[in-house]
């Protein structure tokens, strides 16, 4: 296993960057920036032993800031989508920045610099969140852990601790090609998630509340099935969104699992995951994004990527029927998930 860094610019405040490489002896190598805990490169063997980059994302720092796509984030303190950017918590309202519209979206981490930690196999990030951050009520500290392994796992381990009573939910924001990013859309890939319910949505994506099973709709990939034919339908709930972008349930008390294949680059990527569902995003509005273009000067196209990110439900602190995001004083939230990359003929 080998650890490197290197400089990677400075933001626009003048705060240096920098990046760290992480590679093993199968010929997987990951990319991560201090600022706001990007993945920004998975490079991994292709079926013929050609090294492919598999994830979207920007060659320099620019690229991230005027960027509007999240593309290898780390996004909290609560990712996914808050209605109305206010929630009731302990009798109180709490007023959040409103940064999608009249909503609250992901929050302020994706942004932000994070005191870093390099040691063997495994890059941490470290970030004191303050009181009122955005509108949040407590304190956090916050803790995300990168670990490559020689078996081609990406981990991913999240930590909060709290200091007053507030809402956490943690997840990474990158965007998936198989056939290697940059190389035409998502379409082809093949999709498996053990996910037997979903919320459904409406035009903004934000959740109505209800929970619908995933049998006979588009959401159901508990038989792997082709990405294409979900985005190709007419199902209202994608008709919505132009494609996906629903939170998907694991089976309650187990641990969530997945897979999605590339049949041009036989790239396999596994998910594990201790998170109770997955935001299924197929990048429908990556063509447009605010940078001029991508890694390699590439514009993406609709669909040029797609996204599992693990979590908890989206909204929430407004729908008290979904499971709870509070996290008390004095307690500690931890997740993992696990990214494992293999190829097939």
């Amino acid at each position: 296993m080998d650890m490197t860094s290197r400089p990677f610019g400075a933001t626009r405040g003048g705060q240096a960057v920098t990046c760290f490489t992480l590679r093993n002896r199968s010929g997987m190598s990951v990319e991560l920036l201090d600022w706001g805990c990007v993945v920004r490169s998975i490079v991994v063997p292709d079926r013929d032993g050609i090294p492919t980059d598999v994830v979207l994302g920007y060659d320099d720092l620019s690229g991230y800031e005027s960027g509007s796509c999240f593309f290898g984030a780390f996004v909290g303190r609560y990712a996914n989508r808050i209605k109305g950017a206010a929630f009731e918590l302990n009798g109180r309202t709490y007023r959040l920045e409103k940064n999608d519209g009249e909503n609250h979206l992901h929050g302020v981490y994706c942004t932000s610099l994070f005191a870093a930690e390099a040691a063997g196999n495994t890059v941490t990030f470290r970030r004191r969140s303050p009181e009122g951050e955005e509108g949040y009520p407590g304190t956090l500290e916050v803790e995300v852990c990168y670990t490559l392994t020689e078996e081609n796992e990406l981990r991913i381990h999240y930590t909060a601790k709290a200091e007053g009573d507030t809402v956490v939910n943690l997840t990474n924001h990158s965007y998936f090609n198989l056939a290697g990013q940059g190389r035409g859309n998502i379409m082809d890939h093949r999709l498996y998630l053990t996910c037997d319910r979903f919320t459904a949505g409406d035009a903004q994506t934000l959740p109505t509340g209800r929970v619908l099973p995933v049998q006979d709709t588009p959401m159901d990939f508990r038989t792997p099935r082709l990405l294409r034919e979900g985005l190709c339908s007419a199902d209202p709930q994608l008709v919505l969104c132009q494609g996906y972008d629903h939170n998907l349930i694991f089976p309650e008390g187990q641990e969530g699992r997945g897979f999605a294949v590339c049949p041009r680059s036989g790239i396999r990527m596994d998910l594990r995951t201790s998170q109770p569902s997955v935001q299924l995003y197929t990048g429908n509005y990556v063509d447009g994004d605010k940078a001029p273009c991508g890694k390699g000067g590439i514009r993406y196209p609709r669909y040029g990527g797609f996204c599992l990110e693990t979590q908890h439900y989206p909204c929430r602190p407004n729908f008290p029927q979904f499971p709870s995001t509070v996290l008390r004083s004095g307690e500690t939230y931890q997740s993992y998930t696990v990214y494992r990359f293999s190829t097939e003929k």
